[in-house]
């Protein structure tokens, strides 16, 4: 059962999501609980997609890009926030990580189709999801892998 705010995320990311032309994730917490794990803490929604959806989306929902979009840990080569739904949007493309190998860049290999008040979410299956969770090496995201695999 997800939180009614989550709820509510989701299904009007999805709505944007609707004419994107290439596959998009959701990944980080609102991933873990849409594969059910509960309870599960989520601030806010992860979205991964292509730079000409993400610019699409963002162009759309009227998001202004973040110039500065890199930190010690991650960047991408556009990333924006919409605050207009219950939850925050963070839409991401060209999403990497930080890694012992350098900027290692996040695209999924899985997609798990979820199903959501008549919309579908699509997220990376669990091991993936574990793996990209790994990578970003955070205690919170290692919590998320531990509540993902037991």
């Amino acid at each position: 059962m997800l939180a009614a705010d989550l709820r509510e995320t989701l299904v009007m990311t999805v709505d944007v999501m609707r004419d994107a032309r290439d596959p998009w994730w959701v990944i980080s917490s609102a991933a873990v609980a849409l594969h059910g794990v509960a309870p599960i803490e989520v601030g806010d929604v992860d979205v991964l997609m292509s730079v000409g959806d993400a610019r699409r989306a963002m162009d759309g929902l009227g998001v202004v890009p973040t110039k500065d979009r890199a930190s010690s840990l991650f960047r991408s080569t556009l990333f924006g926030r919409w605050e207009t739904p219950p939850l925050v949007v963070e839409i991401m493309a060209g999403f990497h990580v930080t890694t012992s190998a350098g900027w290692t860049e996040v695209l999924p290999r899985t997609r798990v189709s979820v199903s959501l008040d008549r919309r579908v979410v699509y997220v990376p299956d669990r091991a993936e999801l574990a793996a990209i969770l790994s990578m970003f090496g955070r205690p919170k995201d290692f919590e998320r892998v531990r509540l993902l695999t037991s």
